[in-house]
């Protein structure tokens, strides 16, 4: 389905200002719908039609009339006088009579859509960017609740706001959704001095959760929320400004154990402000589960560096008794063991740097290219190491062996492929959907044709490619010189990783 960007650009008829501003619109349309108890669709100019819905939001807390998407269609005839009347007066226009659709009775409004062209200062777009409508069911229409009616007017307010440009706020912060309050988790209306006048049974008991047992109507929220909080030596410091309603933010607040995000919309009558509504939803089990996941995050990237300066340690020794060793035969083990100890704590280097298991292999590889370097200036050879092409991100359990498997074919390559001459080591990487196929080819002597070395290294990287990879790996002779060994691993190991 196409997104908000992909609809607004395609009529060519917005601007990028007007599409960050429906952005900002549509994060809201969800609560516009569920204090609306309808449907709610915005509306942006089109290019082949008047006007193209580009995005739709269905009501928590009542039936729905619309069952299949509106979204990418034009706007339907029976709408088009109001919309085209809302857009050309800028002013709020209602049906005068009942709308049906499919047999149901429902009434309309449309809400001209206009931009604040700065955060501070009352200039707004000359014209309405969208038009926003309102599809009220009546079918199952009933004498309404006092929470139904708050709502109701809450929408109003919104509604006029949004005609005026006053809402959404340039001043929000921009926020992750994740826990954000919804109306339906607790919906409080403050006076312009802060006071409630309307609090709803999930707010009211979201904060006797908190300890709060009285009443909240006719009672000061930053009163209340102080007394909650008394005894605490830090506080956020945007709190006094939401709980007063001055400022469209979000802050958490924390009292025995609880802890209720809250969320400010200020209330404004032609730019100034009236009220606020609060809307608050208990996120005590969501801010638990989000500090276990840090602090696995944290053990984790702890242990990986750890083991990063274990193997480092390990890498180090074997170098030491490399060096007092007087057997020419032992001291190349030991030197071997070494680099190959060296390969696996680069990549535990690479992950203990962040927070996920998967690593950019790219940066793992060229840092064990500089392994290459030690190994020639001991076989008093020159070589010239070249990387092409991209191996991309692969899990940890895939990057460690290949790693070390690529670390002993251009050991390999340089050691007994260069012995003693000067020439080139090129890694060439290829990754499709399906397979990633690694080349590693260099410029010595060569290899007699169908003849593979039966050292430890040689077993080590059929071990590797073969039995942990499930991948293939083939040696042959370039015609003229070198050797090019090419490896292939299905890309459908490492994605079930």
């Amino acid at each position: 389905m196409s997104t908000l960007s992909d609809l607004v650009l395609a009529q060519g008829r917005s601007s990028k200002e007007d599409l960050d501003w429906l952005h900002m619109l549509v994060g809201d349309l969800q609560l516009l719908a569920d204090l609306a108890f309808a449907d709610i669709v915005l509306w942006a100019p089109g290019a082949d039609a008047p006007f193209v819905a580009v995005a739709h939001a269905r009501p928590s807390g009542a039936a729905t009339l619309f069952y299949r998407d509106f979204v990418g269609q034009p706007l339907k005839e029976d709408w088009r006088d109001l919309v085209t009347r809302a857009a050309d007066t800028g002013e709020i226009v209602d049906s005068s009579a009942l709308d049906w659709y499919e047999e149901m009775p429902t009434r309309m409004r449309a809400v001209p859509v206009k931009r604040r062209l700065q955060t501070t200062g009352p200039e707004v777009s000359e014209h309405p960017i969208a038009v926003l409508t309102r599809h009220s069911n009546l079918s199952q229409s009933r004498t309404p609740s006092r929470q139904e009616l708050t709502f109701n007017d809450c929408a109003d307010e919104l509604f006029a706001m949004i005609a005026s440009g006053d809402f959404p706020d340039l001043g929000a912060p921009s926020g992750p959704r994740r826990g954000a309050p919804r109306a339906s988790d607790g919906l409080i209306r403050l006076d312009m001095d802060g006071v409630t006048t309307f609090a709803s049974p999930n707010a009211l008991s979201a904060f006797y959760r908190m300890g709060f047992a009285e009443e909240l109507e006719s009672e000061s929220l930053a009163e209340v929320t102080t007394r909650l909080l008394a005894g605490r030596l830090e506080v956020d410091e945007s709190l006094p400004l939401v709980v007063t309603g001055r400022a469209p933010w979000r802050t958490d607040i924390e009292s025995k154990g609880v802890t209720v995000t809250l969320r400010a919309i200020p209330i404004r009558h032609r730019g100034e402000r009236v009220g606020a509504i609060v809307l608050c939803r208990d996120v005590t089990e969501m801010r638990h589960q989000e500090q276990e996941l840090i602090t696995k995050d944290a053990t984790i990237r702890e242990i990986h560096h750890r083991v990063k300066n274990n193997l480092q340690t390990v890498a180090s020794l074997l170098r030491i008794q490399a060096r007092r060793t007087h057997s020419d035969e032992a001291r190349s083990a030991l030197t071997q063991a070494m680099r190959r100890v060296g390969a696996i704590a680069v990549v535990h280097d690479t992950l203990s740097e962040g927070l996920s298991q998967n690593v950019d292999f790219d940066q793992v590889f060229d840092r064990t290219l500089l392994l290459v370097a030690e190994v020639a200036a001991a076989h008093n050879t020159t070589a010239h190491p070249k990387r092409t092409g991209t191996f991309g991100v692969l899990p940890s359990a895939y990057a460690t062996p290949l790693a070390l498997a690529l670390t002993e074919l251009v050991t390999n390559a340089v050691e007994h492929g260069l012995d003693g001459q000067e020439g080139d080591v090129e890694i060439t990487a290829e990754r499709t959907p399906d397979t990633l196929t690694v080349e590693v080819r260099d410029t010595g002597s060569g290899l007699p044709e169908g003849k593979v070395g039966e050292g430890l290294g040689t077993q080590i990287v059929r071990t590797l490619i073969q039995g942990e990879l499930g991948g293939t790996i083939d040696w042959h002779t370039v015609v003229g010189t070198g050797t090019e060994v090419t490896i292939s691993v299905p890309m459908r190991w490492i994605t079930q990783a």
